[in-house]
């Protein structure tokens, strides 16, 4: 089974441009330099999922003209990664459904707590309906796929990547252990944050994100969650080895399940 990437998003939380940055990468031209926050469509046996759905939730839906979307996967509870739920009416006006989304404890509190009305007994007319499924750091099937959650460390942050076949995706990195990172080997593509060149307390640098690309060995690597700090894009791409590569927005990528 052929699924397909699309990549919502590429930056880290305050996207890029940024506000009120006049650096280099902020100004550039180029629309590869043009970083919404982290995410990504997967089109999987006439299935669309999203994993994450942050501020430029909506933006994203509609640049890529999302007509379907049958379940939202979380990596974690911080707001650039969860602040978009409530644009999920949409869908579920047009499908006459709520929508599936896969979470862990964590994740399901920050909800309860940010989205509150729509967990309130007393059902106000318009919200978001959702069917929200807990998941753990082991595999669970999704429309008869099989995802394979990756807990990372996010400083001391629990965040959960995941393996579809031979394609992870993983965000927020910045403390991998050894029976996560056994869960990764054999993998053909790896998307793997990478925040900047410098050291970050709850990030990969990009030092560090190469050193767990050599570790996991994948056929072909690419960073996300991409800081205006670390430049451009055409530039980044020149000091990385052939099979590494940048995730700019819009990009398409294909993986076997």
């Amino acid at each position: 089974m052929v699924g397909k990437i699309r990549v919502l998003g590429s930056g880290t939380s305050q996207g890029i441009p940024m506000i009120a940055c006049d650096c280099d990468t902020c100004l550039s031209t180029d629309p590869k330099d043009k970083r919404f926050r982290s995410s990504i469509l997967i089109e999987l046996n006439g299935k669309n999922y999203v994993i994450d759905a942050g501020p430029d939730f909506r933006t994203q839906m509609l640049r890529e003209q999302v007509k379907q979307l049958d379940a939202i996967l979380f990596t974690h509870e911080h707001k650039d990664h969860v602040a978009g739920l409530d644009d999920v009416r949409a869908f579920n006006f047009f499908s006459q459904k709520p929508m599936d989304v896969y979470c862990s404890h964590n994740v399901e509190i920050a909800l309860r707590r940010e989205f509150h009305y729509i967990f309130d007994e007393k059902e106000y007319p318009g919200i978001p309906k959702i069917n929200l499924h807990h998941i753990e750091n082991k595999a669970f099937e999704l429309d008869g796929v099989r995802i394979q959650p990756i807990e990372v460390l996010h400083y001391k942050l629990p965040v959960l990547g995941f393996r579809i076949g031979n394609f992870a995706y993983i965000t927020d990195a910045k403390t991998v252990a050894a029976e996560e990172r056994a869960k990764l080997k054999g993998v053909d593509t790896l998307i793997v944050n990478a925040l900047h060149k410098f050291p970050h307390i709850s990030h990969f640098n990009l030092d560090e994100a190469l050193d767990f690309i050599s570790d996991i060995q994948p056929k072909q690597a690419y960073l996300t969650h991409i800081s205006h700090l670390f430049g451009r894009h055409e530039l980044i791409l020149k000091e990385l080895p052939s099979h590494v590569s940048v995730l700019y927005d819009g990009m398409q990528l294909e993986f076997t399940c």
